[in-house]
């Protein structure tokens, strides 16, 4: 770390406490060449993820689509919000570790319809139907008779 009185580029670590986020850690560091103290801030570099829609284009991942499309998913159901953000934060985490910077939108959605599958079957068979385009009833009772 450079200091920023003198520019030397040794200097040691006095103190590191994790900042309220918890996303960050705050160190105190002094300079081995000027002996002055400063604090730097350390934060976790996320790689962006970008989507890949069904036409081909692409776009930055959004959490909030997929809070949104399980909040209209669940209306009128027993399921809570914080349910909803658990469940759109552990997708979120499973696409950093597990896949490169680009995921089809169909892996998300079908993400989605798993974790749904498991709170509420009704708001699981709502999110389907809007996701898989059903075209007639006998592609809404395919999907009723595998539950």
């Amino acid at each position: 770390m450079k200091c920023m009185y003198c520019g030397c580029e040794e200097s040691k670590v006095l103190d590191s406490r994790s900042t309220d986020e918890t996303n960050s850690i705050r160190r105190r560091r002094e300079c081995l060449g000027c002996g002055k103290r400063f604090t730097t801030y350390e934060t976790i570099e996320m790689t962006p993820i970008l989507v890949v829609k069904n036409d081909g284009s692409r776009q930055a991942f959004d959490i909030n689509k997929i809070k949104n499309g399980m909040i209209k998913a669940c209306e009128k159901r027993p399921v809570t919000i914080n349910q909803i953000e658990e469940v759109a934060s552990n997708i979120e985490k499973n696409l950093q570790n597990n896949f490169s910077q680009e995921v089809a939108s169909s892996k998300i959605g079908e993400m989605v319809m798993e974790e749904l599958k498991n709170i509420d079957e009704v708001a699981y068979v709502r999110f389907a139907s809007v996701y898989k385009q059903f075209k007639d009833i006998e592609s809404f009772k395919k999907l009723l008779q595998e539950l």
